[in-house]
């Protein structure tokens, strides 16, 4: 069974969710109870609490065939079975991607498995997920684990299949594959292009999402795998085996597909010896073996060009058979305890992190902005009221001095506001130049264009060049608005500062808006439609096939990238003066009120009181309001309660 750590870290961090969301919920009807929402905020609210309760944690694990990595989940998150849960025998074991999740949505479990055939088709994975139609479905019987493991062995069958078709769907390579040919003229190819498993499993209910990967060659060949799913799991695990060392395709594998993803802080990277229960020896002493499996961590992280530290030595089966046997001195020397550590100490923490900085970061914006009003609000009524109860026993002239005194600063106020909507003016021709840069139109012209000139080369060299030629233009796209991005942001925040020295502001702060992210996935784009362009494979296969995958997956993501960063420009555009235009509607309508309060005491001296007595209201209302906000605050910035483990066992990747 995974251990207490990870599991406590889980339940922890699902705790906290729970929080998070409850805590949004409670703010979403302080704004109706305070008549401080719209539809459009109604909807971002809904939107943000479905994003959490659909939020999961991916933990990725990538090898090389036979390197125990189907036997390295077993041991770390299924060993309460007593069994092997997923196949892991000897041989060509995970032969499609693998995912393993529960559906909350559905609340079933299944498995639903992608027919390779899909592969003639033009559509994504992602875009086939969608529609259930296309998927074989099986109903899994959780209550007997004999059951679900034989279940399970449907993910790696395989059948076989004329050379013709096999080389249509891109499965079939001269070079590599003729020898697997039958005198049929027939090849072996896996039966599934996809499977995505659904049972309730506690860590999964907790939103633990687990990746099987196959070997290279089906990493090389289905680039969805690279571009989409591994770049979008918190973290890589990846296994070597320590009886066969860094070999050329480990080292293909890590240069291609895992090394550019340390680029982004976002994700962890985790590197496992597996198998060292191979160098453990009868015939020497412990401090012998230890050596030993030392020194292949050391060749490996040499190898890798990473510190050794951030290599895992563990013995995947001896680490299940500890647990199923409940052998405390085996498990310890399997060292899979240490592993575990890591994934909850790091990986969950960096989880969180991510989601405070999208969902959480948001949220808690809106409610510092809706704090600051009414903290505002606050300082407005707190200054009438003072305002007010100076006034009791003065004569006539004084209010008559302070109502053209009010006047006065109300003419002030309106111009500044007209030079603000002026400013807006600006801003808005800013924004509207940074939303032509990241056009979908523009996008689509390029795809056809570019989809025209591969269709229409005789020559690979010449497919490659459309190739190169179409990421140029994205790479100086992305370039362009990233430069109009920080002209825009310079220019909001030249216009809050200019707001709040005129009006002695200091809380009013802007939202920026950031394409990092988006450059970031184009650069691993880039990366990854380089390693493609220059493969042998590319160089080697059908041009149709070619031309299919390029677009299916590389240019369907460049697409969904723009698609995502228009998306949140234009959200970000409709809210990067919101609050500057709730201060002033606000300032407005108290300004109007403390005129109309006047003019009611210059009339009448029985209203002063009576005006005192409704702000001394107004006061208490708004204290308690600013306690309510705070109190969502406390919860939003609330961290993830920790798990301590001992010092020493924790160790992250880093540059050698």
């Amino acid at each position: 069974m995974a251990t207490e750590r990870f599991t406590d870290q889980m339940q922890a961090y699902g705790r906290w969710k729970t929080q998070v969301m409850e805590a949004i919920i409670k703010y979403q009807k302080w704004l109706e109870a305070n008549k401080m929402t719209d539809a459009e905020l109604e909807l971002r609210l809904i939107e943000l609490i479905e994003q959490m309760k659909s939020d999961q944690l991916t933990i990725a694990f990538v090898a090389e065939f036979a390197r125990g990595k189907t036997e390295l989940i077993n041991a770390i998150f299924f060993s309460e079975y007593d069994r092997r849960l997923l196949p892991s025998e000897a041989g060509r074991t995970t032969m499609c991607p693998t995912e393993l999740l529960y559906d909350t949505a559905s609340n079933q479990s299944y498995i639903r498995l992608l027919p390779i055939e899909s592969r003639l088709e033009d559509t994504s994975i992602a875009e086939l997920k969608k529609h259930p139609i296309n998927w074989t479905s099986m109903t899994l019987d959780t209550s007997s684990s004999e059951k679900m493991a034989e279940a399970f062995r449907e993910v790696v069958k395989t059948k076989k299949v004329p050379v013709e078709k096999a080389q249509r769907m891109g499965l079939y390579e001269a070079e590599r594959d003729a020898r697997q040919v039958g005198p049929d003229g027939q090849i072996e190819i896996p039966m599934w292009r996809h499977a995505i498993i659904s049972f309730p499993h506690p860590l999964l209910k907790e939103g633990l999402t687990i990746l099987d990967t196959p070997g290279l060659n089906a990493l090389g060949s289905e680039p969805e795998l690279t571009i989409n799913m591994l770049p979008n799991a918190q973290a890589v695990v990846f296994i070597l085996a320590a009886d066969t060392g860094v070999t050329k395709s480990d080292l293909d594998m890590w240069n291609l597909h895992v090394k550019a993803l340390n680029n982004d802080s976002r994700h962890a990277r985790l590197v496992v010896l597996n198998k060292v229960d191979t160098l453990w020896d009868e015939l020497k002493d412990e401090a012998t073996v230890n050596n030993t499996i030392q020194s292949q961590c050391n060749s490996a992280a040499k190898m890798l060009e990473i510190n050794p530290s951030s290599v895992f030595p563990v013995s995947a089966q001896k680490g299940l058979l500890a647990k199923i046997r409940h052998d405390q001195n085996l498990l310890v020397r399997s060292n899979i305890l240490k592993l575990e550590t890591i994934l909850s100490t790091d990986i969950l923490p960096k989880k969180q992190e991510i989601v405070r900085e999208s969902v959480v970061g948001e949220i808690g914006g809106m409610v510092k902005e809706s704090r600051d009003l009414i903290a505002s609000r606050l300082a407005d009524t707190s200054k009438q009221l003072s305002e007010l109860q100076n006034l009791s026993g003065k004569n006539e002239d004084v209010i008559s001095h302070l109502l053209k005194k009010t006047r006065q600063e109300q003419a002030i106020y309106h111009k500044s506001v007209e030079a603000f909507h002026a400013s807006k003016k600006m801003f808005s021709d800013h924004h509207s130049q940074l939303l032509a840069t990241l056009s979908l139109n523009e996008m689509d012209n390029l795809m056809s264009v570019t989809r025209k000139e591969m269709s229409d080369t005789w020559t690979t060299v010449g497919l490659k060049n459309s190739m190169k030629d179409f990421f140029g233009v994205i790479a100086n796209t992305i370039k362009q608005a990233s430069e109009q991005t920080d002209k825009t942001n310079q220019l909001v925040l030249a216009l809050y500062r200019k707001f709040n020295a005129e009006h002695g502001n200091t809380d009013v702060k802007p939202r920026i808006f950031s394409i990092n992210k988006y450059k970031r996935d184009m650069e691993r784009l880039l990366h990854e439609a380089e390693a493609y362009r220059n493969s042998p494979v590319t160089t080697m296969t059908e041009q149709s096939f070619v031309i299919k995958k390029f677009f299916i997956s590389m240019v369907s993501h460049a697409r969904n990238t723009f698609f995502n960063a228009h998306q949140e420009a234009e959200s970000w555009g409709k809210a990067a003066m919101a609050p500057l235009v709730a201060r002033i509607k606000e300032h407005k309508e108290q300004m109007e009120k403390r005129l109309e309060s006047l003019r009611k005491i210059n009339e009448s001296r029985d209203t002063l009181q009576a005006r005192i007595r409704e702000l001394e209201g107004n006061t208490t209302q708004l204290d308690q309001q600013l306690a309510q906000l705070n109190g969502f605050l406390d919860i939003l910035n609330r961290s993830l309660d920790s798990f301590v483990t001992p010092a020493g066992n924790v160790s992250r990747i880093s540059a050698a």
